[in-house]
């Protein structure tokens, strides 16, 4: 009898623990996102002003500054629990802007602007804090997988609803390459 009980009460307990590392496992994939989320807000809320102080100094780049400002359209309207719709979005926002960049060495007077150098500074500051909050996020993915994944955690993970997160990552090849820009 009392073998029975210590086995139903080990048993207890292994849920319970598995239950719990489950959840803080998903609580830890939720405030990364959050991380990555409040850096991809800092970095949009730079690009306005960014291409204001472009549009003064090269305003027949048109083409380029509408191509930014469609793109970061584009990225805040994708669903916030969409990780690979918003990675495709910021890829493409990111090579939008590193084609207004590239732009921006075209004009002496505008790189050394005052303001455009402080936003370029603070624009760099904020990518490679996303780039962190990328690395923080795909690790506490990572580690929320391996435990839905995992036996005999999975015996748990599927009926609480636990499931896997998708990775925050650049898909499209085009993504990673260097902006070209041709004048």
């Amino acid at each position: 009898m009392y073998i029975i009980l210590a086995i139903i009460v080990l048993i207890a307990l292994y849920a319970v623990f598995t239950y719990n590392g489950l959840v803080r496992a998903r609580q830890v994939a939720e405030e990364a996102w959050s991380g990555i989320d409040v850096q991809l807000k800092r970095r949009a809320d730079l690009i306005p002003n960014l291409v204001e102080t472009v549009k003064g100094y090269a305003g027949h780049e048109n083409q380029t500054l509408r191509e930014v400002v469609e793109a970061r359209s584009r990225a805040q309207a994708v669903p916030a629990g969409d990780v690979a719709g918003r990675a495709v979005a910021e890829g493409v926002l990111g090579q939008a802007l590193g084609r207004l960049m590239v732009v921006s060495e075209a004009y002496p007077d505008l790189k050394a602007n005052v303001g455009f150098v402080e936003l370029q500074q603070s624009l760099e500051t904020t990518e490679n804090e996303i780039q962190m909050s990328r690395r923080y996020y795909n690790g506490a993915a990572r580690d929320l997988n391996v435990k839905v994944e995992s036996f005999p955690n999975n015996l748990l993970a599927g009926p609480f609803g636990f499931t896997k997160r998708a990775f925050f990552e650049i898909t499209n090849e085009a993504d990673r390459a260097v902006p070209s820009v041709k004048f």
